[in-house]
């Protein structure tokens, strides 16, 4: 027998069962199913596609065991099993970097906290939860040794060789004194049908029958009433996407949902689809109602299942669905792939890519129903998804139109988030342009922006674009029908000859002023210019769009790639109207000039939401303009 001490990571998983996860404890026996049921669909997919276990029999079952004499409780099943190096992976490490996301992820809520678990893929710890020792005794489908596992969760486990009739794992769990309420069969029961009713696999367990005293013509008792053990199955075991809508209830739903998400919580909404013609198909797709917490990274664990004639093939696939809706969780079942498909030939699939498409534009349909039918449930989930679903701008241009129909914008005019069809009703039908500004600044900050003042003074509502994304994403999107999108600062106003003459003698009268700024500022400015654009601003910030360095690093950009390198500098545009101005201007105090010029300059970084490179050489200079003013 050897013995093994857990990996950092799962030992702290083990003593947060322990110890911290008390509320919502039925939930270890969700898990523990849920197991079985993929040991099972893996062994299934085996021996249909591998010529190695073409031998090996496919008998499914789950057993539940409850023995009140021993105090254990056992969930045994004749899925795929594990031989000794299976044991040490998936029972004393945990290779998921998503581990490491969940115990990140814990916020102290037990109930919160207690739905991680299956997340993570790390529900077999779960057992700890409510057993002091748990045993696991397993062999692998083809192989001859078995083996036993014991732990009892102290930061130390045992293997050793064993013996099991067959192929599969049994969990034996020995229940702490306070945990008795699992040894009861009503109380197992109502677990399973409300989590594992829907899993594929029978799950069967001993339950009392009673047989009523049997009487003869008289009323004279004949046969005593007696009490029978009867080995029952206790879950239905219909794969739920297989019935038919009108059959299943909105607790079916939301209960199967349970098992496949491993969450206590309800979905916020859920879309069953049957395709039938050329190519069949079923799809099952719920939208839970918090975002999964390995969302924003790289490595997330997909939440869509395929199926192949039931026949469970893969949840590991992330092109199964766009990764702009990696928030989806929920079932495909086709009956036009080949059982043996590797992920290479899925990838490149062409039903599988008429399968995705179609669901994709499904999925888009239902949200877009959503968001008229019912807007406080579609505002819900804008406010956990909004952001993943942005992302299909960048990505998915055959439905790009229809992804922004969904977007909700803050804009100029409004303090309500208002979507992009109840926006066009207010722009210019003779221009057709619809006028957006990015930005790293705060909502206030960019409202406030000095590049809107043209617009401020024109009526125009622009759409505010104040996540970070937005600078990436937002570039790539030029039209909506037939609108066009422009950024603020490519906009422009048509003006009358008088006008151009008179900003033209305004930027000769401004020409000294502009030659000091810029002597003043050397390379920290492209260039001083005066603009018509400000009203109440004495200065804004314009990126030379032209410049290779700013085309290369916006490039760079959209590919993902920030090369750290500096952007290229800026040009200052200066108010020719603004009293400040007009004031340096006609000012001989060259050291005034030298500190407005700084100050200025920092003053329109801020406005950008760009952090200032020296702030005590800012307060200096803005100090010293202050003293002068008094």
């Amino acid at each position: 027998m050897a013995k093994h001490q857990f990996q950092t990571e799962a030992n702290q998983i083990l003593n947060l069962m322990i110890h911290s996860l008390y509320s919502n404890k039925e939930i270890f026996l969700r898990e523990l199913v849920s197991n079985a049921s993929d040991a099972l669909d893996k062994l299934n997919m085996l021996v249909l596609t591998d010529e190695k276990y073409k031998g090996v029999t496919f008998a499914p079952r789950i057993d539940i065991i409850a023995d009140k004499e021993t105090k254990t409780l056992t969930v045994k099943d004749s899925g795929i099993g594990m031989n000794e190096e299976d044991l040490m992976n998936n029972l004393g490490t945990i290779a998921k970097s998503g581990t490491k996301a969940f115990l990140e992820n814990l916020t102290g809520d037990q109930k919160q906290d207690s739905n991680l678990i299956g997340q993570f893929g790390v529900g077999f710890y779960a057992s700890f939860m409510v057993a002091n020792k748990v045993e696991v005794i397993t062999k692998k489908a083809g192989e001859t040794q078995a083996f036993l596992w014991t732990s009892a969760g102290d930061g130390e486990f045992e293997i050793s060789k064993s013996s099991r009739d067959s192929h599969g794992t049994t969990i034996v769990m020995h229940l702490n004194d306070d945990e008795e309420e699992f040894l009861e069969t009503h109380r197992i029961e109502s677990i399973i049908k409300k989590y594992s009713n829907h899993i594929p696999f029978a799950i069967f367990m001993d339950k009392e029958k009673h047989i009523p005293a049997v009487t003869d013509d008289d009323g004279k008792e004949t046969e005593p009433s007696r009490t029978e053990i009867e080995n029952t199955q206790i879950n239905r075991a219909n794969a739920l996407w297989t019935i038919s809508k009108n059959e299943i209830s909105d607790d079916e739903y939301k209960d199967f949902y349970s098992s496949i998400a491993h969450s206590s919580e309800e979905p916020l909404t859920w879309m069953h689809n049957k395709a039938e013609g050329a190519i069949e198909y079923t799809t099952l797709f719920y939208i839970p109602s918090k975002a999964p917490m390995d969302m924003y990274r790289v490595d997330y664990q997909t939440g869509i299942k395929l199926y192949i004639n039931r026949v469970f093939i893969t949840d590991d696939e992330k092109e199964l669905m766009p990764t702009y809706l990696r928030f989806l969780r929920g079932v495909i079942d086709s009956k036009d792939l080949p059982l043996n498909v590797s992920r290479e030939i899925l990838q490149s699939n062409a039903v599988m890519n008429k399968i995705k498409n179609a669901s994709v534009k499904k999925v888009l349909s239902e949200l877009s129903k959503m968001a008229k039918k019912d807007p406080k449930k579609y505002e819900e989930f804008f406010n956990e998804f909004g952001n993943v679903l942005k992302e299909g701008l960048y990505s998915d241009f055959a439905n790009r139109e229809k992804i922004l129909e969904l977007m909700k914008f803050n804009t100029l005019n409004s303090d309500e988030k208002v979507m992009i069809e109840e926006f066009v009703k207010n722009v210019d039908e003779d221009k057709k342009e619809i006028y957006y500004i990015t930005g790293k600044a705060s909502l206030s900050m960019l409202k406030a922006s000095p590049a809107l003042e043209k617009f401020k003074s024109r009526g125009i509502d622009v759409l505010v674009l104040n996540e970070e994304v937005d600078t990436i994403i937002f570039p790539m999107v030029t039209e909506y029908k037939e609108y066009k999108l422009i950024s603020v600062a490519d906009a422009k106003f048509e003006e009358s000859e008088d006008e151009k003459k008179e900003q033209e003698e305004v930027a000769k009268s401004f020409e000294g002023l502009a030659k000091e700024f810029k002597d003043a500022l050397g390379d920290a400015v492209k260039s001083v210019e005066t603009t018509s654009d400000l009203v109440d601003s004495p200065v804004k910030l314009k990126e030379d769009k032209e410049d290779p360095a700013y085309m290369m690093a916006q490039m760079m950009k959209q590919m993902g790639q920030d090369t750290g390198t500096p952007a290229p500098a800026p040009i200052l545009q200066i108010n020719p109207k603004h009293e400040l101005l007009v004031k340096l201007k006609n000012s001989a105090d060259q050291n005034l000039i030298n500190d407005a010029a700084h100050v200025l300059l920092d003053q329109a970084k801020l406005f950008d939401g760009i952090e200032l490179d020296d702030t005590a050489d800012f307060i200096l200079r803005l100090n010293r303009i202050i003293s002068k003013a008094i």
